[in-house]
């Protein structure tokens, strides 16, 4: 199952997920030195998945994210620790955007089930019925008399 998509797919379809690349392609793509694709996983920016072997291999989206710490080291001036806190908030950032999203697609399920269930209870209403309406009290006094009988 796609966990994103939440439909099956096939198991040998490449998507920028999978991790296909060893150390020395990804530097290669990167631009970087094999060394600094070691170091920035043992800082944590960027952690490739492992083999059974524990050899290294990068994604796509690994290499994109290796690209976007090298431009935030050099053009930027930012530390690594800096770069490892925008890369967590940009996370979390998109996990909040996610969970949005989700709460609103419920919202939205939820208010059309609202709506469901408040038309079936205006159309159960009896049309025979008349509503009660409040008779407001006066002071008025009626005397009835009734009419005297006429022989």
């Amino acid at each position: 199952m796609d966990s994103r998509s939440g439909r099956s797919r096939n198991p040998y379809e490449l998507t920028d997920e999978t991790p296909v690349y060893v150390i020395s392609v990804a530097a290669q793509l990167s631009g970087l030195h094999p060394q600094t694709l070691r170091q920035y996983d043992r800082l944590g920016l960027v952690s490739p998945d492992r083999t059974a072997g524990r050899g290294r291999r990068y994604s796509a989206r690994d290499i994109e994210l290796l690209r976007q710490v090298q431009a935030l080291s050099q053009d930027e001036g930012i530390n690594l620790a800096g770069i490892k806190r925008i890369i967590e908030l940009e996370n979390q950032v998109a996990a909040l955007q996610s969970r949005v999203a989700e709460l609103a697609a419920a919202l939205e399920g939820a208010a059309a089930t609202l709506q469901q269930r408040e038309a079936a209870v205006h159309a159960s209403y009896r049309r025979d019925l008349v509503p009660y309406q409040e008779v407001q009290q006066t002071s008025a006094l009626v005397v009835w008399r009734p009419k005297k009988p006429t022989d």
